[in-house]
């Protein structure tokens, strides 16, 4: 079966100070993104779509696709606050991307086959793309309304330079997705896992799983996609910091009926970079699976 990765890599890196995309994490100068992909071709994935802006399209073309596309099939589309509907005119004054809602929204044309989505910033690990590609190539022909997300222990995701904001899943005994519920402001308090509700601190089970934007769909979810960020944006045009998670549209297809999602558990141990005071660990974490045998010392 055809299977294709999203990759996720328009993101501007306000909180991490630069363009964490590119930034070196490997013994040989490797960026996570690179490690998604040698994953992701391991595990089967036949083609590789990137979600980027046009000003680092030379960037991320010398850096990454050039050496990527004597391994797999590459194409990256774009990612702009004016690819809106019709009759929406962007505030002037607006600068940030539309949300994951509206980046996964920009592959439409180029998608025609399953496809798993990602962030380009996030070490996700061996085991979540197995699973899932284990999972969409077991369904066969019958995937449709069929969707997945590989799943992280919350206390196994957090940062401890920072608060971070995470999907937190209610799952059922079938390990189908009940409820996901958007967290900001999690972090460590001592022993306990904090986050702001409504102006009151609330612990939350370090043992839920969380999305760390680990998706599989089918494309028969960008008609929907499209009609619900429409009205999305016609409803929260004023507002310049609005955006539309990917989230949003799961639920959407989970309350209408439309599509399940299978949650998978990743064995790995997720990390990423969020603000620079994590590169240090993230070198770390990558240096230990290199000594370990996990990935060679050079990956391309």
């Amino acid at each position: 079966m055809d299977l294709t990765l999203l990759v996720l890599a328009a993101g501007m890196g306000s909180r991490y100070g630069g363009l964490k995309q590119l930034d070196k994490v490997g013994p040989s100068g490797e960026t996570i993104i690179d490690y998604s992909v040698y994953d992701a071709i391991e595990a089967g994935f036949n083609k590789i779509v990137f979600i980027i802006r046009k000003d680092i399209e030379k960037e991320m073309k010398d850096l990454l696709f050039d050496k990527y596309s004597k391994r797999i099939k590459i194409e990256y589309v774009f990612q702009e606050l004016t690819n809106v509907p019709d009759g929406i005119t962007v505030p002037v004054d607006r600068v940030k991307p539309w949300g994951t809602g509206h980046a996964v929204l920009m592959a439409k044309d180029v998608i025609h086959e399953p496809f798993v989505v990602i962030n380009a910033d996030d070490f996700y690990g061996k085991s979540a793309f197995k699973v899932v590609a284990d999972y969409m190539n077991n369904q066969k022909n019958d995937l449709k309304g069929k969707n997945c997300m590989a799943g992280y222990l919350l206390k196994n995701t957090l940062s401890e330079n920072g608060t971070v904001s995470r999907g937190v899943c209610k799952v059922n005994e079938s390990n189908n997705l009940v409820e996901i519920t958007e967290r900001t402001k999690i972090s460590w308090e001592e022993s306990k896992i904090i986050t702001e509700d409504d102006g009151n601190n609330l612990e939350l089970d370090g043992d839920s799983f969380v999305s760390m934007n680990f998706w599989g769909f089918t494309p028969d979810v960008f008609p929907e996609l499209e009609l619900e960020f429409k009205k999305f944006i016609q409803d929260n045009l004023s507002d310049i910091k609005s955006e539309y998670y990917i989230p949003s549209i799961v639920s959407h297809q989970m309350n209408n009926k439309l599509a399940t999602v299978k949650v998978l558990e990743a064995t790995d141990q997720w990390f990423g970079v969020t603000y620079q005071e994590d590169k240090p660990l993230v070198v770390s974490k990558v240096k230990e699976l290199t000594d370990a045998g996990k990935y060679p010392e050079k990956l391309w």
